[in-house]
């Protein structure tokens, strides 16, 4: 069985998904791809998971780094696991580049080379937001491309974790942040 819950962020409401024991979704109401992982049938409860990671989110929204990651099971190719666990990997309050992740990737399979927009298919399909914090991902210019919440959420989560904002701008507005 597959279960909801309902939490109530600064940046909009959030739905919470679970198999009763890990954490298998976390969208923005309304994001691209929202609830890319949920089966048709579901139930709404409260659960000790969901508890967890509702602390968990509380402590994040408050502009803390939480120090414990509550139960994640992923439901995924092997290759967007690899991308979701190099994403677990950026420390609260940096950024990583596509590129940077794509020779990761590559490094660990042993290739000689990875398409960054491969990566970028993968982040984009996180069913995990925030926790597993695909917003911390630019393009290696510094661009603020590629979340499924909006980019505008994706700019307040950078902020909130006080990430170097200089940097980092919107490339189809061009506007500098």
């Amino acid at each position: 069985m597959t279960y909801i819950y309902h939490y109530h962020s600064p940046l909009g409401d959030i739905t919470l998904g679970s198999n009763g024991e890990a954490l298998t979704g976390l969208w923005f109401d309304g994001q691209k791809y929202f609830g890319d992982t949920l089966p048709n049938e579901y139930k709404q409860e409260k659960l000790p998971i969901f508890d967890e990671t509702s602390h968990w989110l509380d402590i994040y929204f408050s502009g803390r780094n939480p120090d414990f990651i509550p139960p994640l099971s992923f439901h995924a190719t092997p290759f967007r696991q690899a991308v979701w666990e190099i994403l677990l990997s950026i420390p609260y309050g940096k950024t990583m580049t596509y590129g940077e992740i794509a020779d990761k990737i590559a490094r660990q399979k042993e290739l000689e080379k990875m398409s960054a927009q491969a990566v970028g298919g993968a982040v984009g399909h996180n069913s995990i937001s925030i926790i597993v914090p695909c917003h911390r991902v630019v393009g290696t210019n510094g661009s603020l491309t590629g979340y499924a919440g909006g980019i505008d959420k994706k700019i307040k989560l950078l902020e909130l974790e006080k990430v170097n904002m200089q940097h980092l701008f919107i490339p189809k507005k061009g506007i500098a942040l």
